[in-house]
């Protein structure tokens, strides 16, 4: 199946590998809406994606530029976290000279990330570069306040992703929960919230559940990915997703859980199996 998903060949003429041939979408219980980051899958035909994901229950596909919003929608999907030219990881909110060039990018493809039914976009903190965490938090919060009405008209939210600086993205600013809170609550509005990578917070904190749970306000999207080394959820890593994903579902959270690990295995039997653990 890899050799064929990397050639490009469909998903409907993919042979079954585990599972019997689903001729209807598998049902899913609902209490985590489940998506699938696209860069883990680049050398799978996007619509070829969109449809494997459809049809194992998975409701959205993320991380996708402005040209292809619509795309899930061919398959019942949408684009559930979306690029909109809110910066690069290590260049982004906490240097004021970043500022006008992510305000230009927003204003561009918010508004058509809100046509296409996109409910986030990504931005980024920056690295520090020799910054202080209250520097760069300033900056921060100058930055969103500069940009938080063209997400509140368009409604569409605007979230700044937590990431490790230990292991991925050395330097990085919004490496703890509780700088990324600071500065989100310091914005106050309910269209800048966090993006929570479990990954990264697994391997930067640790104590998920109790931190999911206590900052849930504040965030409103979430990534995986095994610990460590960002590949299955399963028994090699030592995070337990389902129990992770409870904790989510008794806070009544209703966005997007989207996986964003790098198969090391058959990708697409990969995925179907983080998906059946994720359906709590």
């Amino acid at each position: 199946m890899l050799k064929s998903a990397i050639s490009g060949v469909t998903v409907a003429s993919m042979p079954s590998v585990a599972w019997p041939e689903q001729k209807e979408p598998i049902p899913r219980k609902g209490r985590i809406k489940q998506s699938v980051s696209r860069w883990c899958y680049e050398k799978i035909p996007l619509d070829d994606l969109c449809a494997y994901a459809a049809k194992i229950g998975l409701k959205a596909v993320d991380l996708l530029g402005p040209e292809e919003y619509e795309i899930p929608g061919r398959h019942g999907l949408v684009c559930s976290m979306a690029y909109a030219g809110g910066g690069e990881i290590p260049t982004a909110l906490n240097r004021v000279e970043n500022h006008a060039r992510i305000e230009e990018g927003f204003r561009k493809n918010i508004p058509l990330a809100a046509k296409a039914g996109v409910p986030n976009v990504i931005t980024f903190s920056g690295n520090r570069a020799g910054m202080s965490d209250e520097e760069g938090a300033r900056n921060t919060i100058l930055g969103l306040n500069r940009v938080k009405k063209i997400a509140e008209d368009h409604g569409v939210t605007i979230c700044m992703e937590l990431l490790n600086s230990k292991v991925n993205h050395k330097d990085y600013m919004c490496d703890h929960t509780a700088w990324g809170v600071q500065v989100v609550a310091a914005v106050n509005s309910p269209r800048v919230k966090l993006l929570y990578d479990i990954y990264h917070m697994q391997i930067m904190e640790g104590d998920l559940i109790s931190t999911i749970q206590q900052n849930i306000q504040w965030l409103a999207h979430f990534h995986t990915g095994g610990v460590p080394g960002r590949h299955e959820l399963d028994g090699t890593q030592e995070v337990q997703w389902d129990g992770v994903m409870r904790g989510i579902a008794a806070t009544n959270y209703q966005g997007y859980v989207a996986h964003e690990f790098v198969p090391s295995r058959d990708p697409l039997a990969s995925l179907r199996e983080a998906v059946d653990l994720c359906d709590v």
